[in-house]
């Protein structure tokens, strides 16, 4: 399915940089449930959850996201740390009704949420192409793919966004594709936007990526913002990369040992 949509992100002042819960906070029937590991089937090809490993309280969900999340090494040797380098873990990204980006509390269905800030520093003739990593850990599968369906409907809603002042996503191209679905074999659910970006610090239209996939009650989502003289192609591989990373350590560790 391709759709025209936006998606959100900002600058490292501690605002929304990610994609995530809908303007009614995603809670569904079953947030209180069981883990979403029995009622899955696997991820990826020859992946094999194990039950036991998979996270039942904020305490366990925060310990995954410190073994998951993306770092500096996660997108490459010229990426940094922006300041501030970690979001609140007590708030996350709500697209409201105007089509604007708030910081409020996780839904219930949240266990644990974390969102690390990166660029790449301004160098001669090109500025910072800004970067993001968000994992966050549901209580339940069904709770996961909530908030990948809303995400979609949240494309359609708001074909322009806003991020702050002075930073604005729109309009952008979404595609989704679920596991086994042409070549998506690393996750449940796959949802990526592509399009403008622009900033009244960085000007623009900018390249603008982004990327969320679902593996059962987990979802992971990498942004990046480009900047003047930045590439569509350095941005996409930056994102892609990152994204890479932190389901292949997902996988491991959740999956079942030998």
């Amino acid at each position: 399915m391709v759709l025209t949509g936006c998606s959100s992100t900002a600058d490292g002042s501690g605002e929304a940089e990610e994609r995530s819960a809908p303007a009614n906070g995603g809670a569904r029937a079953g947030s209180g449930g069981s883990t979403g590991a029995g009622q899955s089937a696997d991820a990826t090809e020859g992946f094999r959850p194990d039950t036991a490993r998979l996270p039942r309280t904020p305490a366990a969900a925060r310990s995954l996201i410190d073994r998951v999340m993306a770092d500096t090494d996660s997108f490459g040797a010229e990426v940094v740390k922006r300041s501030p380098y970690e979001s609140d873990p007590t708030t996350w990204p709500v697209l409201d009704e105007d089509c604007v980006w708030q910081r409020r509390k996780p839904a219930d269905s949240v266990l644990a949420t974390l969102t690390r800030s990166f660029e790449v520093p301004a160098v001669a003739g090109r500025g910072p192409l800004r970067l993001a990593a968000v994992v966050t850990v549901h209580r339940t599968r069904e709770d996961a793919t909530w908030e990948m369906a809303e995400s979609i409907e949240e494309s359609m809603r708001c074909p322009t966004q806003k991020l702050r002042e002075g930073e604005l996503i729109g309009p952008l191209l979404a595609a989704a594709l679920l596991g086994g679905e042409a070549t998506q074999t690393n996750s449940e659910d796959s949802f990526s936007e592509t399009g403008q970006y622009q900033s009244s610090e960085l000007g623009g239209p900018h390249h603008y990526s982004w990327h969320q996939d679902q593996t059962l009650q987990f979802t992971v989502a990498v942004t990046g913002k480009g900047a003047k003289g930045r590439t569509e192609r350095e941005v996409d591989q930056l994102v892609v990369q990152a994204q890479s990373a932190m389901l292949a350590r997902l996988e491991s560790a959740v999956e079942k040992q030998s």
